[in-house]
């Protein structure tokens, strides 16, 4: 499967196709979501302030189910209304960065089959979101989507088992084409089992990733995640996680690795406020800290992507969280209001890393559009990392 990324064009046209030939019971769907953001960054030790506008669009046809196949196609552009950012490509180092390469890519190209009786496989250009995306997501918070070129297996053969097995050949990170890291060549299996039980839910992984475009990064992680739900009517409803990973040099990786995550949470939800705590700990050993670069990294650690890269010393976040979901918005069909709190200090040696306090407000003002407010405050410690606040609005369309 190592030239899978030469079949690609193929794949468009057998899928553009299918879906303009499918008989009149496939009901083929159109694609259209665009979001337009702005984001502004001021960091210590950086002359000036980004100010970034943006809009991304993704456009594109889904067949829906025909005898047992589904075809998809999706085209995504990204454009600079205002450009005063460092988007990785365009130069301006005297700017923080905001992630949002101008781009215009194929971001999905699929074909599915579901004729095996439980049973999903998808080749193709595809979004990949596994659990929580804490090992591999779409990083779904850029406006340039992460993908995967793969084929996935997707196995419910066994009363209330999940089993995914992918091969990864390539990802198309948020960096785009311009961006000498804005591809990577993987020789990747992932393997996901979760059962459900009427006390929650046991998830089993390995994420086994040949990197061949940054052999540092080629690793296996193994893992156990046990996640439940204590709920009567009537009564608050209390959920909590454990979970622990380790990790170590895999596939053409030079280095040697042999380090650990371990995660915990625990959260209360009742007439619409909720509360939470939790810690998540990622090992170092003075050289490297534990990583997981095909992640959807903004959602851990803080809104403002300081640790997007594990410090060598490791990474201790213990944080708290509070959330209301208000019953009677005074706009829109619903208004939800959240915050967190988070203490940073590294695993090995114990010194602070800083803190970040972070607040958002998401208003679903209709079916189709949703407008979001969002910022994130790090104070860090003498001698780095620097100190910055991110804001952001977007107003996302979706249909």
């Amino acid at each position: 499967m190592r030239n899978m990324t030469a079949h690609w064009t193929g794949c468009a046209v057998l899928a553009l196709t299918a879906i303009w030939t499918a008989p009149a019971q496939a009901d083929p769907e159109f694609i259209l979501d665009a979001r337009l953001r702005s984001e502004m960054v001021d960091q210590d030790g950086l002359a000036e302030t980004a100010q970034a506008l943006t809009l991304r669009t993704r456009f594109g046809i889904d067949s829906g189910p025909d005898h047992d196949f589904r075809f998809l196609i999706e085209g995504e552009n990204v454009s600079h209304l205002l450009g005063d950012f460092n988007s990785t490509t365009n130069g301006n180092a005297a700017y923080p960065v905001v992630a949002d390469p101008e781009a215009t890519e194929l971001n999905r190209v699929q074909i599915a089959y579901s004729g095996f009786e439980g049973t999903t496989l998808t080749l193709g250009r595809q979004r990949v979101i596994l659990g929580d995306a804490r090992y591999l997501g779409n990083v779904g918070f850029r406006q340039n989507e992460q993908t995967f070129d793969a084929f996935r297996a997707t196995l419910q053969q066994v009363e209330n088992l999940t089993v995914n097995y992918l091969y990864l050949d390539r990802v198309h990170r948020i960096f785009g084409d311009d961006h000498p890291a804005g591809d990577w060549d993987l020789d990747g299996h992932v393997l996901t089992a979760d059962y459900t039980a009427p006390a929650g839910q046991l998830s089993g992984f390995a994420y086994l990733i040949d990197n061949q475009d940054a052999m540092v990064l080629s690793t296996a992680i193994y893992g156990v995640r046990w996640q439940g739900q204590i709920a009567q009517e009537g009564s608050p409803t209390f959920t909590y996680a454990l979970e622990y990973a380790h990790q170590t040099d895999y596939g053409n990786n030079p280095l040697s690795v042999d380090l650990g995550l371990f995660r915990a949470n625990a959260n209360i939800a009742h007439n619409g406020w909720s509360a939470g705590l939790g810690i998540e700990n990622l090992e170092g050993d003075g050289s490297r800290g534990f990583t997981t670069p095909l992640a959807t990294l903004h959602a851990f650690q803080g809104w403002a992507d300081v640790f997007l890269v594990t410090p060598a010393s490791g990474l201790r976040d213990i944080y708290v969280r509070g959330g209301w979901n208000v019953s009677e918005p005074p706009f829109g069909r619903s208004l939800s209001l959240g915050a967190f709190y988070h203490d940073f200090e590294a695993e090995n040696g114990g010194g602070s890393l800083g803190s970040e306090f972070d607040v958002v407000a998401t208003s679903r003002l209709n079916d189709d559009v949703v407008l979001q407010l969002k910022g994130a405050f790090y104070d860090g410690p003498a001698g780095g990392p620097a100190d910055r606040n991110k804001f952001w609005i977007a107003l996302t369309f979706t249909r």
